[in-house]
């Protein structure tokens, strides 16, 4: 259980006085709400729901079928477990620009701190992917510009993310990126970046935050934190990571569970029963029980 958590307008204005300081933030992405919560035991800045994942988790590819309500359903478990900000996927809104009003609100309803729009188009695929195409420079507009907007409480990040990069190249970018700044963006998202030059290329093209994402199997270096901060990155997200890891050593453990006839080998590997309790606040959850009512004789 969560001690007196700080509220969701507090984990916001907290979020956006640590942009302010000037440091890079990492955000981890979590698969689960319990990845989540390691994810705060560890002391990282806060947690990232990719879009990604949560497709992944239902069994479906990245390319914008799942819901805003499911969406909204996930950010809610997770910002219910964390006391850390969380950013949140949006895709390119669940709809067109008259939907983001409602994304806006439900995602605010949710306890997330941020979100991000993007300005593929609908529906969209992987950031890492070819095949892309990106909305007009209006339509991308009026989408950050609606998200802005909606928003009922002005510490809410609206995070734009632009995927214009990979198809028309980093001039293309640091202009769109301007032109979303300019309507009210509080962080640019400048998906596949290629290099370092190139982030500090954004970093140079506006004065908001900008957003580095970290991803594996991708077009750009897992470029270390060392290097996002020499070029003045704000947040580094680490979408996938998670996920990834668990999949590999979960896919291993199934194959020498088929072959061996036993996952003996895998224990030493494994969370341990009392860390897992550890993590849930078992104890926490017991003291408030008897706290409530025991069944001890008077």
């Amino acid at each position: 259980m969560i001690a007196d958590p700080p509220t969701v307008y507090a984990r916001r204005r907290e979020l956006r006085a640590a942009l302010a300081a000037d440091r890079l933030l990492l955000f981890p992405g979590a698969f689960t709400p319990l990845s989540a919560k390691l994810i705060e035991a560890k002391g990282f800045d806060g947690v990232y729901a990719s879009g990604a994942v949560m497709s992944a988790e239902l069994g479906l590819p990245d390319i914008g079928l799942t819901t805003l309500s499911e969406v909204t359903s996930r950010a809610r478990q997770i910002a219910t477990v964390t006391a850390l900000p969380l950013l949140v996927d949006a895709d390119t809104g669940f709809g067109e620009v008259v939907n983001l009003a409602r994304t806006v609100w439900s995602l605010e309803d949710a306890g997330v701190a941020g979100l991000h729009v993007e300005d593929q188009v609908n529906p969209k695929r992987c950031g890492h992917l070819d095949g892309k195409a990106v909305v007009d420079l209006q339509t991308a507009v009026r989408r950050i510009k609606a998200c802005v907007t909606a928003r009922r409480d002005q510490n809410l990040l609206i995070i734009a993310r632009t995927d214009i990069r990979a198809l028309e190249g980093l001039q293309a970018a640091t202009e769109r990126a301007k032109a979303l700044a300019d309507v009210g963006a509080d962080m640019i998202f400048p998906e596949a970046l290629a290099s370092l030059d190139e982030y500090a290329s954004m970093r140079k093209a506006v004065d908001v935050p900008i957003l580095a994402n970290v991803t594996e199997f991708g077009k750009n270096e897992l470029f270390s934190v060392g290097q996002l901060e020499s070029v003045g990155v704000n947040v580094a997200i680490y979408p996938v990571s998670l996920l990834r890891l668990a999949m590999g050593v979960a896919e291993t453990a199934l194959e020498i569970l088929k072959a061996d006839g036993t996952l003996a080998s895998l224990v030493p590997q494994m969370q341990t029963r009392a860390r897992l309790y550890e993590l849930l606040d078992y104890r926490a959850y017991n003291e408030f029980d008897s706290a409530i009512f025991n069944f001890a004789k008077n």
